[in-house]
């Protein structure tokens, strides 16, 4: 459901930036307003944002090869770091140089390229865009909210574990308020004839724009490291095992995400000292089940029996259970 939810806010987002940014390229022509280049470059670099992350998912659903025994998931978080680099290069410093070009040009005795003839066509054009853009994050909200559960929002943004979504929303929620801010710039521009309400307006969207990209990136680069199943999977996983007859204790246990709805589980359980190699084998089989049926993402299972020692010490990260007390 992430997959299919994120696909949907990625091609509804697509659409309405694809539009807005022709729109606002040729109110820019006709105007001359800073802020109206900047936000085009703006949803020109977020249409191609969803672009990679449409090829990301594409390209992530290949099939395992010996190279890549654990498959291609992993480009969706590749792809989703992609976009955070052209956020800041492309959409963010481009609006830091465009209002610092335009201070220079309004410095050095230019009016700022303001075009009264065209005066309320970049009025418009902002409040059609802004209307679409509220389309788009309203779709990335609803789909956000079918997975996002009992979570905040910043929650979900830093604990999902499918990108698509969180970009979305991320971008989207930048792309409005750098509308809001390019809207209230012009028109301060238009009442005062002052074209440095354009350039304020130009530097914050860049402003804007790098911050949104450096979260972006940061949480992005925790998924490209690899993250652990979420807690509440972790505890499915745990309570299937324990739950097995034959299962004495976990010993320890790691979990790592090698896409975003598969994950690798790797445990070693404590078994009867007596138990035999048939009995352990059947052991085994019977954990990787139950925890297949617990946890459906769990596709990669490993699990190694041992004979718990009271002089043996559990690997200490954080999935590792306390030893039991004898």
């Amino acid at each position: 459901m992430a997959t299919e939810g994120g696909n949907k806010a990625v091609i509804a987002a697509l659409l309405a930036n694809t539009g807005i940014a022709i729109t606002k390229f040729i109110a820019f022509l006709l105007t001359g307003f800073s802020s109206m280049l900047a936000e085009s470059i703006h949803s020109l670099a977020d249409a191609g944002n969803q672009v990679l992350l449409l090829v990301g998912g594409k390209r992530s659903q290949r099939e395992a090869t010996e190279e890549h025994p654990f498959g291609f998931g992993r480009e969706r978080y590749i792809y989703a770091f992609v976009v955070s680099i052209v956020l800041f290069s492309v959409g963010g410093l481009f609006a830091l140089y465009e209002a610092y070009h335009k201070w220079h040009e309004i410095h050095d005795g230019h009016d700022g390229g303001l075009d009264s003839t065209w005066r309320l066509v970049p009025l418009v054009v902002l409040g059609v865009a802004i209307v679409l853009e509220s389309l788009s994050f309203r779709t990335a909200i609803i789909e956000s909210n079918k997975v996002r559960g009992a979570q905040s929002w910043w929650s979900f943004i830093r604990k999902a574990k499918s990108p698509e979504l969180p970009v979305i929303l991320l971008e989207d929620f930048a792309a409005l308020v750098g509308l809001i801010a390019a809207f209230l710039a012009v028109s301060l521009s238009l009442i005062t004839d002052n074209a440095y309400f354009d350039v304020i307006g130009t530097g914050f969207i860049g402003v804007l724009l790098i911050v949104v990209a450096i979260i972006l990136a940061i949480e992005v680069k925790s998924l490209l490291i690899g993250e652990s199943a979420s807690k509440d999977a972790i505890g499915r996983i745990r309570s299937a095992i324990e739950s097995t007859p034959g299962v004495t204790q976990i010993i320890h246990m790691k979990t790592l995400h090698i896409a975003p709805e598969e994950l690798l589980v790797a445990v070693k359980i404590g078994i009867e000292a007596d138990a035999t190699g048939a009995g352990i084998a059947e052991v085994i089989d019977a954990a990787e089940r139950n925890v297949r049926a617990a946890e459906p993402m769990a596709q990669q299972v490993y699990i190694e029996p041992d004979v718990y020692r009271a002089d043996h010490v559990p690997d200490a990260r954080p999935e590792a259970p306390a030893a039991p007390s004898h």
